[in-house]
């Protein structure tokens, strides 16, 4: 494969002008790291538009990961707005790297971070633009990048299966080197070492699935993933999502880069703790990140400094699942508010947890500039809350939203979604009542915004309602409805899922190798930035549906019958299928399952769990 070299491949001249937003196709960020003479290229491809993907704090890691490798480049791609699509092939020119201008074809890997469904359509736009072959079966017999995929949304990985050579399945930190030295064993990529190289990483790289080694063969009642046979024996089965185990050990970009376009979040990232100990039942990362993992105080403070040196940001963001499960909460937030008040530094704090401890949060940033608050409540009724093992209270919210509002925080954003298993039309007037009561805790005079945001509940693999389909565009509509009725807007702003994503979410997201026909076809038809309002286009979708004679409805509301093979029923998250099953009977009755740390132990299966607190010393062992 060729080296990379800039200068055999200019940037974009004027007409990059003429299109929306050009500073995200330049490159040239401050703390960019160019390797022009690097032994082995990987393309970190985000799946979604520049402004989302360096946002992303996944990609940060990765990045700064590679990077730090001899030898080793890792540049950025991200997906074009149309406007760009459209001029790279008016022009007849490739989709390149940022740091290199190196066209994705001349890349030894490329690897996508899929962190939501709805990006399938913008990986093969990128590698159509980049000049690779879409599928994986067309790059077999050609010297051609090996292509990647990880993140979230390929934890059922079988809907982009057609398009990708392997997957990642988990935490990359400590397996992202071993893949990029074994690939290095078999350069150049030629059609026999290419498949050398897949079987030494399916056997080698814990967490690394291969598509091409396993058989998908439709059976009674469901879709079957038989471990590989004859001269694929060797393919493992079921395939290990990969942890990390020493989290305040793990990498930490302290030097991320710093966008030259507008971005969704401009801000130094903190990541506090990996895992969430509270088991809600519809959430995946809650499930497939256990056990719960910590960094400590003095770890994250000097990132901080290091962070905040390096970039001139003037906020922090703290992120976890749950930020307020984090152990050692209160002396973080004393440190970093002496450390950054000084100098104007504000903290963002998403993902709290809403209960008594909450209320507490607004008091121990006295001093620090406040940003917003960020919890998630999720359904309005306690009794919806016990059925997704949420156990907290109205009244839990109420008194932190009038504690923020006294201590002058400038909005307080709320997020729940509609759709949810039992839920009633009683459920969804719930939210409207509950988002009012909020916004009346506020100061006479006040001007600190509440806004609500309301999501349509898509289930998902390796939770408690796998099992469950979704309720379906017409229950979501309702249900919005009635939230949005009993709402005044002069007090309560509101946000609500696109009907038609939801839906197409809901069937990629528990989906099998069928649907790689859909999106191929849908792609080819027009589809481009499907999570995106102003170009998802529903009608190529439904006809990309109908020539493959499959009923997107129908797909999305299946509810799998026990004992029904599972279309990701090769893929081993940790938490066991039948302590995801105990969880389900559970929710129908609305009993609460204790959360992870508490006695006695759930149960969960993750082999090893640990719930680690404090400097990361292991205080149980299952």
């Amino acid at each position: 494969m060729p080296g990379a070299s800039g200068q055999d491949n200019p940037r974009p001249g004027r007409p990059l002008l003429a299109v929306r937003g050009p500073g995200q196709y330049t490159g040239g960020e401050v703390n960019q790291i160019v390797k022009p003479q690097a032994d082995l290229r990987i393309a970190l491809a985000f799946a979604d538009v520049y402004s989302v993907g360096m946002s992303h704090h996944g990609l940060r890691v990765l990045y700064d990961i590679a990077n730090r490798l001899e030898g080793v480049a890792a540049e950025r791609v991200f997906a074009p707005f149309p406007d760009y699509e459209a001029l790279l092939r008016q022009e007849g020119r490739p989709l390149t790297t940022l740091e290199t201008a190196t066209p994705l074809s001349r890349c030894h890997l490329v690897g996508f971070s899929l962190g939501y469904e709805l990006a399938a359509t913008s990986v093969l736009t990128i590698l159509d633009l980049g000049g690779i072959p879409l599928t994986r079966r067309e790059r077999e017999n050609g010297q051609y990048p090996l292509v990647l995929a990880g993140g979230a949304a390929v934890l059922n990985p079988e809907p982009l299966a057609d398009f990708i050579d392997a997957f990642f399945l988990g935490e990359a930190e400590e397996a992202l080197p071993e893949i990029l030295a074994l690939t290095r064993e078999f350069l150049p990529l030629t059609a026999g070492r290419r498949r050398d190289l897949l079987r030494e990483l399916a056997t080698r790289v814990a967490g690394v699935y291969i598509p091409a080694f396993y058989h998908f063969a439709p059976g009674p009642g469901g879709y079957l993933f038989p471990a590989g046979t004859g001269e694929n024996h060797f393919a493992p089965f079921p395939v290990h999502k990969r942890l990390v185990q020493h989290f305040d050990l793990a990498p930490l970009p302290v030097r991320p880069l710093v966008p030259l376009h507008e971005c969704i979040h401009e801000r130094l990232v903190l990541e506090i703790m990996r895992g969430c100990p509270n088991g809600c039942r519809f959430c995946q990362a809650g499930y497939t990140g256990r056990p719960r993992r910590e960094r400590s105080p003095d770890t994250l403070l000097a990132a901080a400094r290091a962070g905040i040196a390096a970039t001139g940001y003037d906020e922090i963001s703290l992120l976890s699942l749950s930020t307020s499960n984090y152990t050692r909460f209160a002396p973080l937030l004393a440190c970093l508010d002496q450390e950054f008040t000084p100098a104007g530094v504000g903290l963002s704090l998403p993902s709290l947890r809403v209960d008594h401890a909450l209320s507490g949060i607004p008091a121990k940033l006295a001093g620090m500039r406040k940003s917003g608050l960020t919890v998630a409540p999720e359904a309005g009724s306690d009794r919806l809350r016990a059925v997704i093992n949420k156990p907290v209270t109205n009244a839990h919210l109420l008194a932190a939203a009038e504690e923020a509002f006294r201590r002058d925080w400038k909005r307080l954003k709320l997020y729940f979604m509609v759709g949810l298993p039992t839920e009633t039309e009683a459920d969804a007037q719930a939210i409207a009542e509950l988002a009012l009561a909020v916004a009346a805790k506020r100061r006479r005079g006040g001007k600190a915004a509440v806004q609500l945001s309301v999501a349509n509940f898509v289930p998902k693999a390796f939770t408690a309602f796998q099992w469950l389909g979704a309720a379906g565009p017409a229950v979501w509509e309702e249900r919005q409805r009635l939230v949005s009725r009993g709402l005044n807007p002069r007090q309560v702003s509101s946000s609500t899922h696109p009907l038609a994503t939801s839906l197409l979410e809901a069937v990629i997201a528990r989906g099998d190798r069928r649907l790689g026909a859909v999106i191929l076809a849908a792609w080819k038809k027009g589809a481009r930035l499907d999570s995106w309002t102003e170009y998802f286009r529903p009608a190529v979708w439904t006809e990309a549906f109908g020539e493959a004679g499959l009923d997107p409805q129908e797909l999305a509301s299946h509810n799998f019958t026990p004992g029904e093979p599972l279309p990701w029923d090769h893929i081993d998250c940790g938490v066991s299928q039948k302590f995801l099953a105990q969880e389900a009977a559970r929710a129908w009755v609305g009993t609460p399952t204790p959360a992870c740390g508490s006695a006695p132990c759930p149960g969960c299966g993750v082999a090893g769990c640990l719930d680690r607190v404090g400097a990361g010393k292991e205080e149980r062992s299952d």
